[in-house]
């Protein structure tokens, strides 16, 4: 008897909510491209290198996807956010950071994503335009112009994402 196969561990991503001085309850959003989730709203981010802190990862992912150096790097949330159909897993954790006063973000990844702009919060595109660990953040409550975590208030630590 063969042994059983075990399935896939979850990922462990960092999303970066960047925010900026020149524009006041935005935050930068992207377009992804490729074979998961093209054409849904992302922050910055990717994954967790071996040894990196969570706010180095959210510096370095920044500064390669959007050109910015990021300021007060600082915990927001975290989600577990899983899609069966899709065979997705991961486990983000959010940072929060601000982007260098009268910086503007360049797409550094074309291939990756469509290119960057600021976008009100309050104006955000519906759920299901936005990719997985966005759209669960926003679910949760998150208010990245406040310093609480009420968010995470009764939090479980699961999205059942169809």
């Amino acid at each position: 008897m063969g042994e059983a196969t075990q399935p896939p561990r979850p990922g462990i991503g960092v999303g970066v909510v960047v925010t900026s001085p020149a524009h006041p309850n935005c935050v930068l959003l992207g377009k992804r491209k490729g074979p998961v989730g093209a054409g849904t709203y992302q922050l910055p981010g990717g994954h967790l290198e071996f040894g990196e802190s969570l706010a180095e990862c959210a510096a370095r992912e920044t500064l390669e996807e959007a050109a910015l150096r990021l300021r007060n790097v600082r915990f927001a949330s975290a989600v577990n956010s899983v899609c069966a159909a899709a065979r997705y897993h991961y486990v983000t954790v959010l940072m929060k950071g601000e982007a260098e006063p009268e910086a503007e973000p360049r797409n550094r990844e074309p291939e990756k994503n469509e290119g960057w702009e600021w976008v009100k919060w309050d104006e955000f595109p519906p759920a299901d335009q936005l990719f997985w660990a966005l759209r669960c953040l926003r679910e949760q409550g998150y208010n990245p112009f406040t310093e609480e975590l009420d968010h995470l208030k009764g939090y479980t630590g699961s999205h059942q994402l169809a």
